[in-house]
């Protein structure tokens, strides 16, 4: 079953939260209330610029993108020309784009959450299981805090060596760390991009992404 992302621009530029998986989501709900039911469709990080006050502000290059079967398509496709209400900003999205997903040696995932691991040890160890599980062969990582700490979205307020993270959803607040794995021949790299790692893949948790060899970064 082919796994796509298929990646709608907002026609609007506007500020969102920094903290904004569980916000999306619910938007996206509040338009197509059965995709609560579809666990196989993910919802990537919106990216764009990173303001003040946990803030994130949409660019031209800001894309409402969703990981899914190929057959997920033409029923996603309704929401091009909706008007999403995101915390208190309100956005349309455009038509959308499909890419295939690309093997990689190096994924990345900025926040994977797994109950009730919180903190890096036994969270690195559930990881490693859940690789295992998936008959995935790859060396998972925790991410370093950078040295220098910009105000960066869902950042937990604990000191860690490892950069951890945050996800409010209503009224409590979810603890997660960012992944890396190395080592992916192509076929574990593909199956993970589709399967991800732990829970919350609607609110962007556990989705990864390639990182370019050249930049160390996401593509």
């Amino acid at each position: 079953m082919p796994v796509l992302d298929i990646g709608f621009p907002f026609l609007d530029q506007a500020a969102i939260p920094a903290d904004h998986g569980y916000l999306v989501f619910a938007a996206v709900s509040r338009i197509m209330p059965s995709i609560r039911n579809e666990p196989e469709i993910g919802i990537h990080p919106v990216r764009g610029q990173l303001l003040g006050g946990r803030t994130l502000m949409l660019t031209p290059a800001s894309r409402l993108v969703f990981r899914a079967p190929h057959e997920a398509y033409p029923w996603l496709l309704q929401l091009a020309g909706q008007e999403l209400r995101i915390g208190g900003s309100r956005v349309r999205l455009g038509i959308p784009q499909v890419r295939p997903l690309r093997p990689a040696p190096t994924l990345h995932s900025r926040l994977v959450i797994i109950k009730p691991y919180m903190e890096p040890s036994p969270f690195l160890d559930a990881a490693r299981r859940q690789l295992e599980r998936l008959g995935i062969a790859g060396e998972v990582s925790l991410v370093p805090t950078p040295t220098e700490r910009g105000a960066f979205e869902g950042r937990a307020g604990t000191a860690s060596p490892f950069i951890r993270r945050t996800l409010k959803v209503r009224d409590h607040t979810v603890v997660g760390f960012a992944l890396t794995v190395t080592g992916l021949a192509p076929h574990d790299s593909l199956a993970l991009q589709a399967e991800g790692l732990g829970g919350r893949r609607h609110m962007g948790c556990g989705i990864f992404v390639p990182v370019s060899a050249a930049s160390a970064k996401p593509a």
